[in-house]
């Protein structure tokens, strides 16, 4: 008999609203995650104590762990701590560092890893990989998805504004990502994961085209929606494909070649995605997301996370040798440097026109 459906890898309850994080405990008790409330939770040592402070009367048994750094040293650490205390679940309580390396502990001592965001900054919240910086830059390291993923929108409030707006980014960039992923389906006959394209689809032009802004709930409900569905999208498809293209490659090129310098991975990526559009021809749709992107407060330009033209270049030059084997639109014309600087004249005097 055929298989005719199949199992999608995805968080058994996904919590997003205003006060979300008050109810933690009678949550992960209610879907059966911890009944006992006997956690693990990982948290920064800055703003996490605050949160500490809030959570752990409701979560007398826990037990809270500091983490230093996005290292794969302070993930390997954790593990370490936690193994063999018998806890029901691992929480990862913070941003997206703090996140990933709970997710990589988790995975690491056979623990489910309940996902607590507290900002937007990134679709890593509810991804199946783990970002972390290691002894040659930074690595991606295949994790399970989160069990859980709550977002308290009155605790995103409370967090820097530019996180929010590089969630923006990095959703909207799904939509250059699926360009790229079709087009090397039509070139070298790479399959796509239709559901999966879907999902990463859907959740970049949800926010794309959504009136509001970072100061609506609505808005913020969409934008962690869509970073949601994203990581599932990642999850049916076993790679970040559905998210990570020519805009990325981009983005991991800046973190390379200019580690101290970089912004943030959705300031970055959304400013690559615009650029890419640009270079597939799609000069409606590219236009498009630099009214966007500036309607939100992201860079469009390279100046405005403070590189220059010349920089620019060369990290778009620089770009395929950050994700070997996989095909964008950077792959695919394979511009040289006197190219590309050309495609940025063309791309920015539309800005200013």
């Amino acid at each position: 008999m055929p298989v005719l459906t199949r199992l999608i890898p995805s968080p058994v309850v996904v919590d997003i609203r205003r006060g979300a994080l008050d109810d933690l405990a009678e949550l992960l008790a209610d879907q059966r995650i911890s009944s006992s409330g006997k956690l693990s939770i990982a948290v920064s040592g800055g703003s996490g104590r605050a949160l500490r402070e809030r959570l752990a009367p409701a979560l007398p048994d826990a037990d809270w762990y500091a983490v230093a750094d996005g290292t794969i040293d302070s993930a390997v650490r954790l593990a370490d701590e936690i193994k063999g205390k018998r806890y029901d679940a691992v929480v990862g309580l913070g941003g997206g560092k703090i996140i990933d390396v709970a997710k990589y502990a988790a995975a690491r001592v056979g623990l489910p890893m309940v996902a607590v965001a507290t900002n937007l900054s990134h679709d890593g919240i509810c991804s199946p990989v783990s970002i972390l910086d290691n002894d040659n830059g930074r690595g991606s390291y295949g994790v399970p998805t989160p069990i859980a993923m709550v977002v308290d929108l009155d605790v995103i409030r409370d967090a820097p504004v530019r996180f929010v707006r590089s969630g923006i980014g990095d959703a909207v960039s799904n939509i250059s990502a699926i360009a790229d992923w079709e087009l090397s389906h039509r070139v070298n006959g790479e399959p796509v994961d239709g559901l999966a394209a879907a999902m990463a689809r859907t959740a970049g032009e949800a926010v794309l085209r959504h009136p509001g802004g970072v100061g609506d709930d609505e808005f913020l409900t969409v934008l962690a929606e869509a970073l949601v569905l994203s990581g599932i999208a990642m999850s049916i498809s076993g790679d970040t494909r559905p998210s990570s293209g020519a805009c990325h490659e981009i983005s991991h090129a800046f973190d390379l070649l200019y580690p101290k310098r970089s912004a943030l991975h959705g300031e970055q990526v959304g400013f690559g995605a615009a650029f890419a559009m640009r270079l597939r021809g799609a000069e409606e749709e590219s236009l498009h997301f630099t009214e966007v992107l500036r309607r939100h407060g992201l860079p469009v330009l390279p100046e405005e996370i403070g590189f220059t033209v010349d920089e620019f270049v060369r990290a778009v030059a620089y770009a395929p040798q950050t994700r070997p084997g996989r095909f964008t639109i950077l792959e695919h014309l394979d511009l040289s440097t006197d190219q590309i600087r050309d495609a940025y004249a063309d791309y920015a005097s539309t800005l200013s026109s």
